[in-house]
């Protein structure tokens, strides 16, 4: 990958894993952050020069789900009307948008992994305004990959992982919910994998997870058990535990055409033990 990046909104988790790699792997890039580039005032995607890039990586997107149920319009500016107007700034200057989406943008009512094709039907606000930025792309006609991802965690920023690693050290017990399964992904995989993807021809849909499947309670137990075994993690059910947004009760991507092309998806045990190991390098004297 030889082709100057442009990687929007580096300070985020998966932002700082992009430019990590971009780093790393000496790519000419260049990063800008919010405010300098809002993607809901036109104003600041016409002040780039967008054909001086090959490639566009979106990292950027309203991330509280819950906070959309009151503010979907925003969360829709942002992730759907917005990611539309950089979506045609990138095929205006024949560049490759890679944007990041979610599982959230299925109902949770299967019983087998979500293909890339499978039919959208979002239950909560976020996912809709996902879905949205979703047909604005394939609108465009830009170059671009439709990253779709789930249960991000990484050694930085706010997530799953670090608050469970923090409680689980405080507490004697947790209950956490057990009746929702999914895929954890971490973000340096994520990155890792993308950076691969958009070297190579695929372009269009993917999913880009951790290996392997898991509740939110199979999923804290692991966590918990590396920081404190003696604190145990009990289950519970989504109903006792309600939140504004309705989640999905299964959201499981189907990996199996990103693996034919990147080749298997590390266990998501594995990565967690590399961003379990990689906090305890950050935290020690």
């Amino acid at each position: 990958m030889t082709d100057r990046v442009l990687l929007i909104s580096p300070d985020g988790m998966l932002g700082r894993a992009w430019a990590e790699r971009l780093a790393t792997h000496n790519v000419p890039h260049e990063t800008v952050g919010y405010p300098q580039l809002d993607l809901t005032k036109a104003s600041t995607l016409d002040a780039v020069d967008w054909s001086s890039y090959g490639a566009v990586i979106n990292c950027s997107g309203w991330t509280d789900v819950d906070g959309a149920e009151t503010r979907e319009a925003d969360a829709t500016a942002v992730n759907g009307e917005g990611v539309g107007l950089l979506a045609q700034r990138c095929a205006d200057a024949g560049a490759s948008l890679v944007h990041y989406s979610t599982d959230y943008v299925f109902d949770g009512t299967s019983e087998t992994p979500y293909a890339t094709d499978h039919v959208r039907s979002p239950i909560n606000a976020y996912g809709r305004s996902k879905a949205v930025g979703e047909l604005a792309i394939e609108a465009s006609g830009a170059s671009h990959l439709i990253v779709r991802t789930s249960w991000l965690y990484a050694p930085w920023g706010g997530n799953f992982v670090r608050t469970m690693a923090r409680l689980g050290a405080e507490r004697e017990s947790l209950r956490v919910v057990d009746d929702q399964r999914g895929r954890p992904t971490s973000a340096e995989h994520l990155a890792s994998v993308s950076m691969a993807l958009l070297a190579g021809p695929t372009r269009g849909t993917v999913h880009v997870t951790d290996g392997g499947e898991c509740s939110w309670c199979g999923f804290a137990r692991a966590i918990v058990a590396d920081v404190n075994p003696s604190c145990v993690v009990d289950p519970c059910t989504t109903a006792e535990f309600p939140r504004p947004a309705p989640r999905p009760a299964f959201s499981v991507l189907d990996i199996s055409k990103t693996e034919a092309v990147a080749g298997p998806m590390p266990h998501w045990t594995e990565n967690l033990s590399a961003v379990m190991a990689a906090m305890k390098r950050e935290t020690a004297p």
